[in-house]
């Protein structure tokens, strides 16, 4: 996705130049954080993505050049300016030989590094709007359907994209929400701008609201730089929230109102900023479901559910399988650099009979580890993962809820019940990664109750 501001690390020794740079590039819309050496720098890195690295060359503890071999080692994906000295010409050179963007000398008119700047900024966009373009190509086939209903459903995204209304899309894990996003966004009045996506499902409550609304320096521990969120760099654009259902209620008040009256409050400020921004949402939750036992505000849900649409699963579309499989085929082909490879009758038959709880991301794996395997230009039976050729579900995709865990038909029903209970809680530590307030917010008990519970079934 294409962001609309970029990010820049300034890494210089010398406190007060940092601050002569920062301000000089937030006054020119970049996002800007300081440090002041090298190993600093990789520390930030480590937790926070940047654009642009600007350092000094010359620093104690890890200079410039040992800081560019770290980022470019680290496959970090920034552009590095470097600082010079007079006098040091030589070394910035050999820097740009060993992967930096270009480098400027210290004491220059600012107005040339910001030229510098932006070539770089340039060059990112371009670069990104490339990558969503060949992403695009890539995705064209989810498009491409014999399917009556898929078509269908790619009908009514098409007319919907025309307005402006929030929209839903429900759909199993793996079945191409995000395609299908993107789909709405390049249809929409809005396809010259961004469309930003979060997975909110992936984050806690005090990351996600950060991610979502931005925040001020100091409102938290850890937060160092004023910084935007979604809301306010989609405006004017499309946000894409997958697995909206993965909101607790607290963040789902204030998410509703952010939604009902485009404004917005950055964490640790009382000004409003309006925004102005497309809402797609989406889950493979039954959100009403989650309404009746309390998990979600039904006054949200309404707000983001103008227009529902549902994507089919793929066994619900068989007929498109053949055409991703040659679509698959193709790509790891070239990508893999083996030409002329085929299928079988007797695995295609395989392919297409199964049911594919992962749907269209499961049978991409499948064949890209069909193509891995592949030494004789033919895809055979034997390089199918074992669950498909035994017909059954791999265990990944199993839910207590559906019979993961075995009965002897002789329990009592307090029994089964307590045996149902502690899968399901094993099932939501293992999905929500052990987050205790989450879990418990699910259940609607207690983090004592469900610590309790963790013990009571040796899961503590």
């Amino acid at each position: 996705m294409v962001k609309k501001n970029m990010s820049i690390l300034v890494v210089d020794d010398e406190k007060d130049y940092c601050e002569v740079l920062k301000l000089i590039l937030e006054n020119d819309g970049y996002s800007v954080e300081t440090c002041f050496n090298g190993q600093e720098a990789l520390k930030i890195m480590e937790n926070k993505a940047f654009d642009i690295v600007v350092s000094d060359l010359s620093m104690p503890v890890m200079d410039g050049f040992e800081l560019l071999k770290a980022i470019k080692e680290r496959d970090y994906d920034a552009d590095v300016l470097m600082l010079t000295a007079y006098g040091t010409v030589e070394k910035a050179v050999e820097a740009m030989k060993a992967g930096a963007y270009t480098y400027v000398t210290k004491g220059m008119d600012p107005a040339e590094l910001l030229i510098e700047i932006r070539n770089i900024r340039d060059k990112r966009i371009t670069d990104m709007k490339n990558a969503l373009l060949r992403e695009k190509a890539r995705n064209k086939y989810m498009l491409e359907s014999k399917s009556p209903r898929y078509r269908q459903m790619l009908e009514m995204a098409e007319k919907a994209a025309a307005s402006e209304s929030n929209i839903m899309l429900f759909g199993e894990s793996g079945s191409g929400k995000e395609v299908l996003a993107t789909f709405i966004h390049e249809r929409s009045n809005r396809k010259d701008a961004s469309l930003l996506d979060l997975n909110c499902q992936a984050l806690s409550d005090s990351i996600l609201e950060s991610e979502l609304f931005g925040h001020e320096k100091g409102s938290f521990t850890g937060a160092t730089q004023r910084r935007m969120g979604l809301f306010e760099a989609a405006s004017g654009g499309t946000l894409f929230l997958d697995e909206i259902g993965g909101v607790s209620m607290n963040l789902q008040a204030k998410l509703l109102k952010a939604i009902e009256n485009r404004t917005i409050y950055r964490m640790g400020s009382n000004t409003p900023i309006n925004v102005d921004f497309r809402l797609i949402t989406a889950t493979n939750r039954n959100l009403k479901e989650d309404m009746d036992n309390g998990l979600f505000r039904s006054d949200l849900f309404y707000r983001i559910s103008t227009i529902v649409i549902e994507i089919p699963p793929l066994r619900e579309r068989r007929e498109d399988i053949p055409l991703l499989i040659e679509h698959f085929i193709d790509s790891y082909s070239r990508e893999m650099k083996k030409d002329g490879i085929k299928i079988s009758d007797d695995v295609l038959e395989i392919l297409t009979g199964y049911d594919y709880p992962g749907n269209v991301r499961e049978l991409k794996n499948i064949i890209e580890r069909c193509m891995v395997l592949s030494e004789h230009g033919e895809i055979e039976k034997g390089y199918l993962p074992s669950d498909m050729l035994s017909g059954r579900a791999p265990e990944r995709f199993r839910s207590p809820r559906s019979g993961s865990f075995e009965t002897d038909y002789t329990e009592t029903l307090k029994e089964y019940r307590s045996k149902a209970e502690k899968a399901y809680i094993e099932e939501l530590l293992s999905r929500y990664h052990s987050d205790m307030n989450k879990v418990a917010d699910i259940l609607s008990i207690s983090r004592r109750q469900l610590f309790n519970k963790l013990v009571e079934f040796g899961l503590k």
